[in-house]
């Protein structure tokens, strides 16, 4: 299957491995992976702000970088859920109606894509360690993730999977929530890691990079023994640099 793929702002600027490690994973599973280099910003920091003007203008760059006929995977539940979902609010009885629906339908997260899709859950990837899984806000409530990328962790040589308390709650980045709530924020962010760490876990893997770059910031901090993970980069751990 060829696939357009669409890489987060932030990813791209701080995360760009995990990038290069999201097309190692979709060509192992058998994609054509095509990547348009004049692509941005999905417009979610600038909607979640209240600049719906900017938002649209950013949001029009977006719909026009892809082609109405493509899935488009992208390894970010919130960016998955800013299109599918908020997209409506903001070209709504315009000139992008129809594309926009078009693509609101074609864009899917990357578990979501590997399992519900391609059906493909086995990389042969490798991890040595004890792992908690995080569900972002997003990919429980704007995406309906339910498990999909824990099949896909269940199948990682020498990775163990265990629970996380308060899983479906918050981690506390919500991307500017996180700066103007700074010190809920920094309480949630330690909730969540406490957790993990009570679990025995070595790693918190997320599907949503924003969120891992929030957790990693507060065991920078604090100089806690545990390390965040993005989903791809452990799907492609063992094997991606062969």
């Amino acid at each position: 299957m060829k696939v357009e793929l669409f890489i987060p702002c932030f990813m791209d600027q701080l995360y760009p491995d995990t990038a290069m490690n999201t097309v190692k994973v979709l060509e192992k599973a058998g994609c054509t992976v095509h990547y348009n280099p004049e692509q941005t910003c999905c417009g979610q920091p600038a909607f979640n702000s209240g600049f719906w003007d900017d938002a649209k203008e950013i949001g029009t760059k977006f719909l026009n970088d892809f082609p109405e006929e493509s899935v488009i995977v992208t390894p970010s539940a919130s960016c998955t859920g800013m299109v599918r979902n908020y997209y409506t609010d903001l070209f709504l009885n315009t000139m992008l109606h129809n594309k926009c629906r078009t693509i609101q339908g074609n864009i899917i997260e990357l578990s979501d894509f590997l399992i519900n899709i391609l059906k493909f859950d086995y990389f042969g990837a490798e991890l040595d360690g004890r792992a908690v899984f995080h569900d972002s806000c997003a990919g429980l409530r704007e995406c309906h993730l339910h498990g999909e990328a824990k099949l896909l962790l269940e199948k990682v040589h020498g990775l163990e999977l265990v629970p996380l308390k308060g899983n479906e709650t918050c981690c506390g980045f919500g991307g500017t929530f996180a700066v103007k709530f700074d010190a809920i924020s920094s309480a949630m962010a330690q909730q969540k890691v406490d957790n993990a760490l009570e679990a025995g876990a070595e790693y918190i893997i997320s599907t949503d990079a924003s969120c891992l770059l929030h957790l990693q910031g507060y065991i920078d901090k604090n100089q806690l023994p545990i390390k965040c993970m993005h989903l791809a980069d452990v799907l492609a751990h063992g094997w991606g640099n062969v």
